[in-house]
């Protein structure tokens, strides 16, 4: 990498992490994902039961697989073949995990998390039940402010997820957002966490590496 694209990224992310930090949350950052992947194998008791929300993020870190290895309980709903009873038994079991792993679609420099859900699974586990959560979010996903969080996740999360699961929403197909109203939008919950909720434990994880949409 350029040295002043390294100065610059690591300054952001630093700023970031001390931002993190002033509203609560434990935060720290790693160069790469894979030592990113090695600090939570540390942070995760080898005992402990680990929901995993929607995210490809998680996935591309390979942690998943390693956890399991070693012997952790992993929920995840990202399966084939479920009926939706099964898929809808996972989800709410992941909200009720010991640590609660997942990433965010947008993180404001300040410190703000902003996130938009279909279902709500994936948001509701940031706010509530689990013991602990924990985010690991790329660099990509820093942003200004609110404004332009809401921005990311329209233009530039959602059209690669909708093209991913294959909806037919606008987004999907022309790669921005149109407002739409379809039965499949994905985007219909939306939570900002401006504050560390009061009863959870929450860890964000920054890499200075691009990972997720």
């Amino acid at each position: 990498m350029d040295a002043n694209k390294k100065w610059y990224r690591e300054l952001l992310i630093e700023r970031v992490v001390e931002n993190l930090k002033k509203r609560g949350f434990d935060a720290f950052w790693s160069s790469t994902k894979e030592e990113a992947k090695n600090r939570l194998l540390e942070i995760i008791p080898q005992n402990a039961k680990v929901g995993i929300g929607g995210s490809v993020t998680i996935r591309e870190l390979g942690i998943i697989e390693e956890l399991e290895n070693r012997g952790n309980t992993v929920i995840h709903h990202w399966k084939t073949g479920l009926t939706p009873e099964e898929d809808f038994q996972i989800r709410s079991d992941e909200l009720t995990a010991d640590i609660f792993l997942s990433s965010t679609n947008a993180l404001t420099v300040d410190g703000i998390i902003v996130n938009t859900d279909g279902v709500g699974n994936r948001v509701a586990g940031m706010i509530f039940g689990p013991k602990h959560v924990i985010l690991v979010v790329g660099i990509n996903k820093i942003v200004k402010d609110i404004d332009d969080a809401i921005w990311r996740i329209k233009n530039v999360a959602t059209p690669m997820n909708a093209h991913r699961l294959s909806l037919n929403t606008p987004c999907a197909k022309l790669g921005y957002c149109m407002n739409c109203s379809s039965n499949v939008s994905i985007c219909r919950v939306t939570s900002i966490i401006e504050y560390r909720p009061s009863r959870t434990e929450f860890t964000v994880v920054l890499v200075n590496e691009e990972l997720g949409y």
